[in-house]
């Protein structure tokens, strides 16, 4: 720490966010927290959700305005009116909800509101010009005519940060900017942020992948019930120290859990009942041929790079996608002929995209996590209402889910307890197996623990679980097997125990040279 202290005394602030406090309807957002950004830094916060993390952030952009406390930016007190305001004094945020337009090309969001012009009218030959410069500093190559709504999420984020790098801000705010990009998309990420560092513009960066913070970050500060915790360069920060500090818990509490919450499988032999068999799965356009088995009381995993097929083989079992040749069983049944009648055969599929193919927003979350069982619920025309909200509040119970009530729209959540009442709505329908894309992505660390143990406990109870994640210790950890997947095709096996991080890494890279 005293050696931060001196680096700090030697380097030009940029930003210094002091004694900062805000309250909502009475409650604590933020409590005398504090954050000091060095030119040409890259600061990370971390912590849970509802450390206070966002609501720094909207202080520091104009979003909000705080009830106490100092703002200094650029050797000036400031107190921006607007994100608008923010942006004209050097401050770009991407935010982890993207605000882009999908109708519009990918030189016109990349240039919205700053077009150049030409006798009056949008050049459009410069402003391709611009937003080919802004990508290429990102390392990609993108038609910049084409309509933003034709790329999948992972290009959208880096049309998202290219917009912002752009602006030649002095400080670049990220709001989670790998969370839709895989290993190599990332690196081109952290190349350009490397670029803006040594160009003199500092990046604040909030993460909740702890493992980023060496590959990219100077320092980091942690943050826990609207306060600051401390704050470190990186590196003199241990992984296990942060994590404690993010969960308020002691350090050997903690070592004792592992770094993840899945625990010690049950099923370590591996001689449970077959539950799922896939064997020569085709699917137009990707899946090619892809083949293995989940039995009782096992967590498999399906490793491999964006683009191997992953999420596109869950959507063929769950027959949410046409299935061109292959075979599925399901406990001894036949494939599904659509996602209705997989569920009726006992198979629960959480998707990758929460906002897009998961939550319903404007409805409840007693709404969202009734959804799939209300066939059983209905009597007549009606549904039964007093056992749908029995249900819900026992899942609320269950899982932790923190909430006003049952009744509240379920978008007022944060992103960790939305992904709990979508878990809650797979578990009511007392799935044989789950297929979960993803299911910890965006959340912070409290959440994810705890989403891994419920996981766990799922397949304990002698159910299976076919889990998709990109990140390399959730698999090691949590998997019991991990199918590795190149270019739509399943090309080699791993068995717990055994799998670590780099030899997962290995076998992925190993299928990406076959």
């Amino acid at each position: 720490m005293q050696r931060m202290t001196e680096d700090k005394a030697a380097a030009k602030m940029l930003l210094e966010m002091r004694g900062v406090c805000k309250a909502f309807d009475g409650a604590a957002a933020l409590d005398d927290a504090g954050l000091r950004i060095d030119a040409g830094e890259v600061h990370a916060v971390i912590g849970q959700n509802g450390a206070g993390k966002s609501t720094l952030i909207k202080i520091l952009t104009g979003v909000h305005r705080k009830d106490a406390g100092e703002v200094l930016f650029d050797g000036r007190p400031v107190a921006f009116a607007s994100p608008h305001e923010a942006q004209q004094n050097g401050v770009a945020t991407i935010y982890q909800e993207l605000n882009l337009i999908p109708l519009r090309s990918v030189a016109e969001n990349i240039c919205l509101g700053r077009e150049p012009k030409r006798w009056g009218m949008i050049d459009t030959a410069a402003m391709k010009k611009k937003a080919r410069a802004a990508l290429e500093r990102l390392g990609v190559d993108f038609d910049v005519s084409a309509p933003l709504e034709t790329f999948g999420s992972a290009s959208r984020q880096l049309v998202a940060i290219a917009r912002a790098v752009s602006l030649e801000a002095k400080l670049v705010v990220m709001d989670e900017p790998t969370s839709s990009l895989d290993a190599r998309e990332a690196e081109f990420l952290f190349g350009a942020i490397r670029g803006l560092k040594n160009d003199g513009a500092s990046v604040l960066y909030i993460t909740h992948f702890l493992d980023e913070l060496h590959k990219v970050c100077d320092s980091v500060t942690v943050m826990r019930d609207g306060k600051r915790v401390r704050s470190l360069a990186v590196r003199d920060a241990d992984k296990l120290e942060l994590v404690a500090d993010m969960l308020g818990r002691d350090v050997e509490e903690v070592r004792r859990a592992g770094m993840t919450g899945f625990g010690e499988s049950e099923n370590a032999s591996g001689n449970g009942r077959e539950l799922l068999s896939v064997r020569g799965l085709q699917s137009k356009p990707r899946i090619k041929n892809v083949g293995f088995t989940v039995r009782e009381k096992e967590i498999v995993g399906l490793g491999g790079l964006l683009g191997a097929g992953r999420s596109e083989t869950a959507r063929a079992i769950f027959a949410a996608d046409k299935i061109e040749s292959g075979d599925i069983s399901l406990s001894g049944e036949g494939p599904a002929g659509n996602p209705r009648d997989a569920i009726l055969k006992g198979m629960g599929y959480l998707t990758e995209d929460r906002k897009v193919d998961g939550i319903i927003p404007d409805m409840s979350v007693r709404e969202n996590i009734t959804l799939a069982l209300l066939p059983k619920l209905a009597k007549g025309w009606r549904i039964d209402r007093r056992r749908e909200k029995e249900i819900a509040d026992d899942f609320v119970r269950q899982l932790g889910i923190k909430l006003t009530d049952t009744e509240q729209p379920i978008r007022q959540l944060s992103g960790g307890n939305q992904q709990k009442a979508l878990l809650a709505k797979w578990f009511a329908v007392r799935p044989k197996v789950l297929l979960l894309d993803e299911p910890t992505r965006g959340v912070d660390v409290g959440a994810k623990r705890e989403i891994q143990v419920f996981i766990r406990r799922f397949a304990d109870e002698g159910n299976g679980v076919l889990m998709i994640s990109s990140e390399f210790e959730e698999l090691a950890e949590g998997a019991d097997r991990v199918v590795v997947m190149h270019e739509g095709e399943s090309v080699g096996e791993m068995q717990n125990p055994g799998i670590t991080e780099e030899s997962l890494v290995g076998a992925v890279a190993g299928g990406a040279a076959k």
